[in-house]
Order: structure tokens, then C-alpha cells, then sequence
């Protein structure tokens, strides 16, 4: 049963940083593209980033441009977001997920990965989400 766990939010002042966590089991990601979502209350889904099986290429999101980076260590199945210059409408639940068929295009070329849309996403392994919360 694959499964992803976030951790890693919290309550933290505008400017700060947070860093997030994403751990799978039942699978080995390391051949997969994976990525970050999140979700404010009454928003829909965002596409946050995305970054290939490597690591070396990432996608992001206008918003977070800049200021968050992703990454990932396939030795520990765990992916990571590097949250900077935090605002308060970064304020989310964020989410990973994780391909249920294979993509391993690297550099990312297909939709998986480069698509914004959340529907591209929405038959895939996401986790439970993590809530994030910049006050002002």
C-alpha cells in the first residue's frame, strides 16, 4: 500500500521559513517525478512544484517562484519543500503526491510534472496534507 506523509508545517511569522517533509512507503519513488500542492480554505488545489526523479529539474508555481525550492534524497524516499520569505498567503494545507504510473522523463516533459492544472494530478497518490500558517 503506498502511502506519503507530510510533516513539517506550522505557525510561523511572515518572512520566516518552514521546511516540509514528504516520506513514502510502499513504493520506491526514485524512479518518479513527484511534487507539491496546496489547498487555501475556499481555493481551489495549487500546484506549488514538481521535480523529476533526479532532482535535476523542478518546476514551480508563479507564486512560489523564487522563494521555495524542492528536492528530494531517493536514498531516503523523501522529498522536500524549502519554504523562504513566507507570506500570508502561503497559508495552506500542502500536500505531496506521487504518480501512480511511471514518469521518469527527465528533464520533465510530459503533463505529469509540467501541467498546473490539478486535474492532471487528481488520480494519483497525494498524502494527507500538512497545514501551514504565516500570520502577518
Amino acid at each position: 500500500q503506498v502511502q506519503l506523509v507530510e510533516s513539517g508545517g506550522g505557525l510561523v511569522q511572515a518572512g520566516g521559513a518552514l521546511r516540509l517533509s514528504c516520506a513514502a512507503s510502499g513504493r520506491d519513488f526514485s524512479n518518479y517525478a513527484m511534487g507539491w500542492f496546496r489547498q487555501a480554505p475556499g481555493k481551489e488545489r495549487e500546484f506549488v512544484a514538481t521535480i523529476s526523479w533526479s532532482g535535476g529539474s523542478t518546476y514551480y508555481g508563479d507564486s512560489v517562484k523564487g522563494r521555495f525550492t524542492i528536492s528530494r534524497d531517493n536514498a531516503k524516499n523523501t522529498m522536500y519543500l524549502q519554504m523562504n520569505s513566507l507570506k500570508p498567503e502561503d497559508t495552506a494545507v500542502y500536500y505531496c503526491v506521487g504518480p501512480r504510473y511511471l514518469v521518469a522523463e527527465d528533464p520533465l516533459s510530459g503533463s505529469w510534472g509540467t501541467s498546473r492544472d490539478p486535474a492532471v494530478y487528481e488520480s494519483d497518490y497525494w498524502g494527507q496534507g500538512t497545514q501551514v500558517t504565516v500570520s502577518s
